[in-house]
């Protein structure tokens, strides 16, 4: 860990030296909120670089896939297979706070990374291994992408409509939930680090991952005996709870309580919905939901979506009309809490990114990002602040 003093303003993980061995998206994100949390995160990539490079779309020959996942980490270009430039990552290492790799269980031990070696050079490493499967189990060694863990987890058999084809959630889940999980072990080593002055090896599943965010379908399946099947936009414990189409788009409700719904009737001017025995109850409600959305339906029908938006918000019903992107990141509210930032490349050149969610006391959130690094393009400058030399 790099000496730091208390100045205002100091990021939280200022200090923090992060080895990143990662590729492609679950261990990149990880790393890249390491990165915007003030760690200083050196990309260790081989001779070809980050597969995601490739990605596009394109700006300026820069892959913008590449850019929102690196930007603000250093790169240094070496190959593991030889012996001395093994040696390098090796004294990086031992020098390290934080270790993260994406590879498939055994690949570290083919390299000569054995964990058990790694602590040795460095009893106070964190080192964080995310995977498709994790590090033990029948199926550790099986390769997988984020469509595999969707399916494999059962967060597909949720989506979309019943008796429709399977729809994989629109961005990639299984990756980022995993990289979110990985940043928090790590975080949560670091800590317990401060106070046994020990590292920890942390195995983090992608598929481990995708179950602990399948939420109330696990208890409803062990309490209920029942297989949760697709409801759409639906709450599968709450009604009503959805999206609902009005004369020119759609509007998400979510009447979450008995006071929220009689709001709701008031609102639409539906009182007599309150008197019907079918909706006296959320249990009722949820039995009946397709009814009540029928009837509901035929009343948004006859405005457009942004007065019933108006006229919702005015009794305290939670609604929102259903944005696509260009609209979501538009919105003020995402505008004002600099959830859309800029990341400078070369020549002046700027495009956009997402924002860090995670808002600190005592710590600005820039309106700006630095940029990803070139390939290699940190080499020099790395080797001299870990004093290595090139054989």
């Amino acid at each position: 860990m790099e000496k730091t003093k208390y100045v205002k303003n100091l990021p939280p993980l200022k200090g923090i030296i992060v080895i990143d061995l990662t590729r492609v998206l679950a261990g990149p994100y990880a790393t890249m909120q390491l990165a915007d949390l003030g760690a200083r995160v050196i990309k260790v990539e081989s001779l070809h670089g980050d597969d995601s490079r490739k990605f596009g779309p394109f700006y300026k020959n820069i892959s913008t896939y590449f850019t929102s996942l690196n930007r603000g980490k250093e790169s240094i270009k070496l190959n593991l297979k030889l012996d001395k430039d093994l040696n390098i990552l090796l004294q990086l290492i031992k020098k390290a706070d934080v270790l993260v790799e994406n590879f498939r269980p055994g690949t570290m031990e083919k390299l000569g990374l054995k964990k058990n070696n790694l602590f040795k050079i460095n009893p106070k490493l964190v080192y964080a291994s995310c995977s498709g499967f994790g590090q033990t189990g029948k199926m550790s060694r099986k390769p997988a992408y984020d469509l595999i863990v969707q399916a494999l987890g059962g967060i597909m058999s949720l989506t979309g409509y019943e008796k429709q084809d399977p729809v994989r959630v629109g961005t990639s889940i299984g990756d980022i939930t995993a990289g979110l999980f990985t940043t928090i072990g790590i975080q949560s080593a670091l800590i317990r680090r401060n106070i046994t002055s020990k590292g920890s090896y942390i195995d983090i599943s992608m598929l481990d991952c995708q179950i602990a965010i399948l939420e109330n379908a696990v208890s409803r399946f062990f309490c209920e005996k029942k297989i949760p099947k697709k409801i759409g936009s639906r709450h599968p414990s709450i009604a009503p709870f959805e999206c609902f189409k009005c004369k020119d788009a759609y509007i998400a409700i979510a009447a979450g309580n008995d006071t929220l719904f009689e709001k709701l009737c008031h609102a639409t001017s539906s009182e007599s919905l309150l008197k019907l025995k079918y909706f006296k109850t959320n249990d009722m409600r949820l039995k009946n939901a397709e009814k009540l959305k029928k009837y509901l339906e035929k009343v948004f029908n006859k405005k457009k979506a942004s007065y019933w938006v108006f006229q919702l918000d005015l009794f305290g019903v939670p609604v929102s009309k259903l944005n696509n992107i260009k609209e979501a990141l538009e919105l003020q509210q995402i505008l004002d809490r600099n959830m859309v930032v800029d990341v400078f490349l070369k020549d002046k050149v700027k495009i956009k990114v997402a924002g860090n969610p995670i808002k600190l006391s005592n710590f600005k959130d820039k309106k700006y990002r630095k940029a990803p690094p070139s390939l290699d393009q940190d080499r020099k400058r790395i080797l001299s602040d870990f004093k290595i030399k090139e054989k």
